[in-house]
C-alpha cells in the first residue's frame, strides 16, 4: 500500500523497458532500501531526488548510468545552484543537499554491485550544513493562546485541543503524530511511546497532566463515535473515521495560529521548537530534551540553547550598566503592548526619556 501510494505522487522518468537504463537501476537500489527496512519517507525522497536527476539526464540524451561522469553530476548540482523557485528565490542549502544526496549513494551503491566500472560521485562534495536557529519560537502565552482557539464545546474541537495540547506537551514531531496508536498513551504511567519515530526508533516520552486530560477526554467520550472501522487503532482520526492525514494536521494546527492571531511561522513543528527552548528556559538539562526530541547527535538539541536566552537576559540585565530606572521600564512595557501605564507615570517618564 505504502509502494502504491509512493508512485502515485512520483513523476514518470526514463525508460522502463531498457535493462540497463537509469530508470531501472533506481528501481533496484529502491528494493535494496524496502529490503533494509528504510522508512517510507526516506525511501519516498530518496526515489524523488533519483527521478530528478534521471529527467535532467533525458534531457541531455543520458540514459544509462555507464554514461554519467563526475563532470555530469556536477554540472547536474550546478544547475540546481543555479534554480529559481517561482518566487524568485534559489534552494535552500537543506534543498540542494537533499537533492544530491541520494545519488551519492545511490552510485555507491551501483560501483559496489559492479553495475559500473568506477562510482561517478565519490568525489562529490555536498554544500555545507548551515545549522540555523528555529525561525519561530512561541513565548508561553502565545502557545496559550492557539490552545484556547478550538470549539471545544464541539466534539472534533476537543480532538483538535487534544493534537495541540499532545504537540505542546511533548514535542513530537508531525508523523509521529499521525501513526499513534490507542495503545501508546499509557495512561497509568502517564507516557507517551513513539513507535517507529524518525530513523525507525522508539522512545517514551513523559506527557504533562493537562494533556492527559484531554487526550483522555477525546479518547473516552468522542473517538467511540468516529471508529467505524474495527480494526483501527490509530489514535486521532478525521470526521469521517480514517486516520488523519499529515497535510491535515498541518493545515488544521496552522489554522488555530492564525486564528490566535500570532504572526509567527510554523505549524506543528512550532511546538516542538517551542517546547525543546520553553523547557531549557526552565532549567530542564539539554540531555533530557535530546531524549525528548529524539535527536541522535547533542549537537542538534543544543541549537535550542541559543534561542534558550532567558537566564542570559536576567544577567544582561543585572551587570550591563545602561539599564532603565523603574518608571522607565514602566513605560517600555506599555509600549510593548504588555501593561499598562497611568497618565502620571507617562508624563514622568517621557521627561527621563527626554
Amino acid at each position: 500500500m505504502a509502494k502504491l501510494k509512493r508512485q502515485r505522487c512520483l513523476k514518470s522518468v526514463g525508460d522502463p523497458t531498457d535493462p540497463q537504463g537509469l530508470f531501472v537501476f533506481m528501481q533496484r537500489f529502491i528494493e535494496v532500501l524496502e529490503i533494509k527496512h528504510y522508512t517510507d519517507s526516506t525511501i519516498l525522497n530518496n526515489e524523488r531526488a533519483i527521478r530528478d536527476f534521471i529527467a535532467w539526464c533525458d534531457t541531455r540524451m543520458l540514459r544509462r548510468p555507464t554514461e554519467i561522469t563526475k563532470a555530469i553530476i556536477e554540472r547536474y548540482q550546478r544547475s540546481l545552484y543555479l534554480y529559481r523557485k517561482p518566487d524568485g528565490m534559489p534552494l535552500s542549502v537543506y534543498s540542494l543537499r537533499f537533492k544530491v544526496a541520494p545519488l551519492i549513494q545511490w552510485f555507491k551503491w551501483l560501483s559496489k554491485e559492479n553495475y559500473i566500472l568506477y562510482n561517478p560521485a565519490a568525489d562529490i562534495d555536498l554544500p555545507k550544513q548551515i545549522h540555523t536557529l528555529p525561525k519561530a519560537v512561541l513565548s508561553e502565552k502565545e502557545a496559550e493562546q492557539i490552545l484556547q482557539q478550538p470549539n471545544t464545546s464541539k466534539p472534533l474541537g476537543i480532538r483538535d485541543r487534544a493534537i495541540l495540547e499532545l504537540l505542546y506537551s511533548t514535542g513530537i514531531r508531525r508523523m509521529e503524530v499521525v501513526y499513534l496508536q490507542l495503545y501508546d498513551i499509557d495512561r497509568a504511567r502517564r507516557v507517551v511511546q513513539v513507535r517507529q519515530g524518525k530513523g525507525r526508533k522508539d522512545r517514551i516520552i513523559p506527557i504533562g497532566e493537562r494533556a492527559l486530560y484531554w487526550i483522555l477526554r477525546y479518547t473516552n467520550d468522542i473517538r467511540p463515535e468516529y471508529a467505524r472501522r474495527a480494526d483501527s487503532h490509530h489514535l486521532f482520526l478525521s470526521q469521517y473515521g480514517e486516520p488523519i492525514n499529515p497535510a491535515w494536521l498541518s493545515s488544521t494546527v496552522r489554522r488555530y495560529i492564525i486564528k490566535a492571531g500570532i504572526k509567527k511561522s510554523g505549524s506543528c513543528h512550532l511546538f516542538r521548537h517551542t517546547m525543546a527552548t520553553l523547557m531549557l528556559e526552565n532549567g530542564a538539562d539539554v540531555r533530557y530534551i535530546q531524549a525528548m526530541l529524539g535527536h541522535e547527535k547533542l549537537e542538534t538539541t543544543q541549537i535550542y540553547t541559543k534561542v534558550a536566552i532567558k537566564t542570559l537576559k536576567k544577567v544582561h540585565a543585572q551587570a550591563h550598566p545602561a539599564q532603565m530606572n523603574e518608571q522607565q521600564g514602566r513605560r517600555l512595557q506599555a509600549l510593548l503592548g504588555n501593561d499598562e501605564v497611568d497618565e502620571e507615570d507617562d508624563h514622568a517618564d517621557k521627561n527621563e526619556l527626554h
